[in-house]
């Protein structure tokens, strides 16, 4: 390890959860990082996290802080923008103050989810909810800040820990012998492990301030992520009451919710991989590495 790879104090918002976790575990080696708990600091309390901020003065600031329940903030829209909006644009300011790196996570939810193709970083936004809305609220905060910043967007985020598509689908494959799984929305699954080791790698190789894509290559439908999670934990040695080959599918306007999904959340992922200089892994062989985590755990 050398000097120039360490980041000196690191600030994790949104510790407890799974991009969070992994964040602390991917940096820990690199500098002395605080993560607070919710208990210790409320991220929806921006004068906490101010203070905070002030006291810790950090040299890098990591946002996993988020407001993640997409139809809840349908009818809690003040709660969506001040953790999605607010906070970020008050981290944004904080880090342009004290000469830090902001890196920020946000979401395909900013795009319009129509078509098949790409959606690129300089593609037009128009969000389809009132989450996707806070969202990009707080993208163009810290884009237009003049702090050192990263803005990572990302897509069906789940990892070994916490409450995720993944463990739901390995809980109900073990309880029911059918089900059926939505198969008209389109995208990358990504493993928050994936997400905190190219957060890593891209502020290591000090990659310019912007926008990027972060995701595994490929996609598939929710119904196609179901059926790779059923098949390789059966590879894996679990017992499972569904036959993934017997898994019913459904398309979005059979289920419906208070918010609506963008039916294309594919994202091209060129930006990153050039500014990285590597290729992105695919998201079945992320789905491996992440499933056999969880089931050794």
């Amino acid at each position: 390890m050398t000097t120039s790879h360490r980041f000196g104090r690191i600030l994790i918002l949104g510790g407890n959860g799974q991009v969070g976790f992994e964040l602390q575990r991917s940096f820990a080696p690199f500098g002395e990082v605080h993560a607070p708990r919710r208990s210790d600091v409320d991220a929806s309390d921006l004068d906490a996290v101010a203070a905070l901020i002030d006291t810790w003065q950090p040299q890098l600031i990591l946002n996993a802080a988020a407001w993640t329940a997409v139809d809840k903030a349908e009818e809690e829209r003040e709660g969506a923008m001040r953790l999605n909006a607010e906070l970020p644009s008050l981290l944004a300011q904080k880090a342009s103050a004290l000469g830090a790196t902001l890196v920020h996570y946000s979401s395909d939810y900013v795009y319009p989810g129509d078509g098949d193709q790409a959606w690129r970083e300089d593609s037009p936004t128009a969000p389809l909810s009132v989450y996707g809305e806070s969202k990009l609220a707080g993208d163009e905060a810290v884009l237009a800040s003049d702090c050192r910043h990263l803005v990572f967007r990302t897509s069906w985020v789940y990892a070994a820990r916490g409450n995720n598509f993944m463990k739901t689908m390995l809980k109900l494959g073990r309880e029911r012998d059918s089900l059926n799984i939505v198969n008209d929305q389109i995208g990358a699954p990504t493993p928050a492990r994936l997400i905190a080791q190219l957060t890593c790698e891209a502020l290591r190789q000090q990659i310019a301030s912007g926008l990027y894509h972060l995701a595994p290559q490929g996609t598939t439908s929710w119904h196609g992520f179901a059926q790779s999670i059923f098949r390789q934990a059966i590879e894996q040695g679990e017992t499972l009451a569904i036959d993934p080959q017997t898994l019913g599918g459904i398309p979005t306007a059979d289920y419906p919710t208070p918010a609506t999904r963008p039916l294309n959340s594919r994202l091209a992922l060129e930006k990153l991989e050039s500014a990285l200089g590597i290729v992105l892994p695919d998201w079945q062989s992320q789905l491996a590495l992440t499933l056999q985590e969880h089931l050794d755990r």
